[in-house]
């Protein structure tokens, strides 16, 4: 025989209900703005963190200048000045270009080889590529070579010392900055 059993209502999952508030079903509590705030600067804090740890503006620009190329490829036959040697090096080059950006961004430990292989891929690209992706391409490939090159991991941040002159007043930085 089947028996009756009687089922007892759960508490409401999640934090504590204060009295007088109004729980619906399938709600849930919102954060306040200073909790989202707090998140907001972790992860802002967490994204600084990450892309002080890697050349992160020379793999960004060799990415960026192998993306134009690759766009520029795209582009219809009139704009086009070059198609470049058996049509795969006009592809090839810009691909190798995206791919080092990548890797620069990913695994900075190998950034000098990296480095190397973006300013060759994006000096070949003059020949294979629409002149480097009308020059833009090739450019900001090489600025962002030459960035990933010159980066050097494990630095102390730097600090901004401003002079002050005899009056007390803040000068102007020697250098510009």
């Amino acid at each position: 025989m089947l028996s009756a059993v009687q089922v007892e209502p759960e508490a409401p999952a999640g934090p504590e209900v204060q009295a007088g508030s109004e729980v619906q079903a399938g709600s849930e509590v919102q954060a306040g703005p200073k909790a989202r705030a707090g998140a907001v600067a972790r992860a802002r804090r967490s994204w600084r963190g990450w892309r002080g740890r890697r050349p992160f503006w020379g793999g960004v620009l060799v990415l960026f200048g192998g993306a134009e190329i690759l766009f520029t490829l795209r582009a219809p036959l009139p704009i086009v000045l070059h198609i470049g040697i058996q049509g795969l090096a006009g592809y090839l080059v810009p691909a190798v270009m995206v791919l080092c950006g990548l890797l620069i961004l990913f695994n900075p430990a190998q950034r000098l080889f990296y480095s190397i292989l973006a300013v060759l891929a994006s000096l070949g690209s003059w020949l294979t590529s629409n002149l480097g992706g009308f020059l833009l391409g090739m450019l900001f490939g090489v600025i962002g070579s030459c960035l990933a090159f010159g980066w050097l991991p494990d630095q102390p941040p730097r600090r901004r010392w401003l002079r002050r002159d005899r009056t007390g007043r803040k000068a102007a930085d020697p250098a510009g900055v």
